[in-house]
């Protein structure tokens, strides 16, 4: 009998990454739980972006594994990282996942975002920032990921675009998908995530549900503004 499969799709263990001599992550944890938005929030220059990138591979990690599925995937290229189901938004390569079934994705990706089926013709550039961000995470999709990782959903954007957005993620957490969501807005990220993690100076400050970290006066003061 096969043994069921972990709860845990993504786990980041004892991360630690830099630029030139300037480490920014030290020993940072974190995992992201099959079927759930987990969030990763912060202020400007915490880490989280640097996170992204050692996750996703387009950073080298000094130290600690970045584990997927199971399996050990801390040196793996990015490109490679996407074949095997992590895909980053923006991700700008389909992988071998999606070549079977490219049809049928784009389908699924008018269907959530019906605004880029009107504008398929168009070019990107010309779009929207909202329509861009849209752009964006269908193309993440396209590579049919196991998690999908999203840095900044509403960095720029109007309210009303962010909550339709917020919305799609919802729907595409109904159907199963695993998201990672690093966001600024700490309010924002509480609403939609299952679990979060809280950053600053390239550590875990702070982890848990988030009606437990709306409740910790820290949280309250120095990210809600409460």
């Amino acid at each position: 009998m096969a043994e069921p499969a972990s709860d845990t799709l993504l786990s980041v263990e004892a991360l630690e990454a830099g630029y030139g001599e300037v480490q920014v992550l030290w020993g940072l944890s974190l995992k992201a739980r099959r079927g759930k938005l987990t969030a990763i929030v912060g202020a400007n220059g915490a880490g989280k972006t640097t996170t992204l990138r050692a996750v996703a591979g387009t950073l080298s990690p000094w130290g600690g594994r970045v584990m997927l599925d199971g399996e050990d995937v801390t040196r793996v290229p990015s490109h490679v990282k996407a074949a095997r189901g992590l895909a980053l938004v923006p991700e700008g390569r389909y992988s071998p996942r999606s070549e079977r079934s490219i049809d049928t994705r784009l389908d699924q990706v008018f269907k959530l975002f019906p605004r880029l089926a009107e504008r398929r013709r168009q070019r990107a550039g010309t779009l929207s920032g909202g329509e861009q961000q849209m752009v964006a995470i269908a193309r993440g999709l396209m590579s049919d990921p196991q998690i999908l990782i999203i840095d900044e959903l509403s960095l720029g954007l109007a309210p009303v675009v962010v909550y339709q957005l917020l919305a799609t993620l919802k729907q595409l957490k109904e159907a199963g998908l695993t998201l990672l969501l690093v966001e600024q807005n700490v309010h924002l990220a509480l609403a939609v995530s299952d679990y979060a993690y809280v950053v600053a100076e390239g550590r875990i400050f702070t982890e848990g549900l988030p009606a437990e970290l709306t409740a910790k006066p820290e949280i309250r003061r120095a990210y809600l503004g409460l």
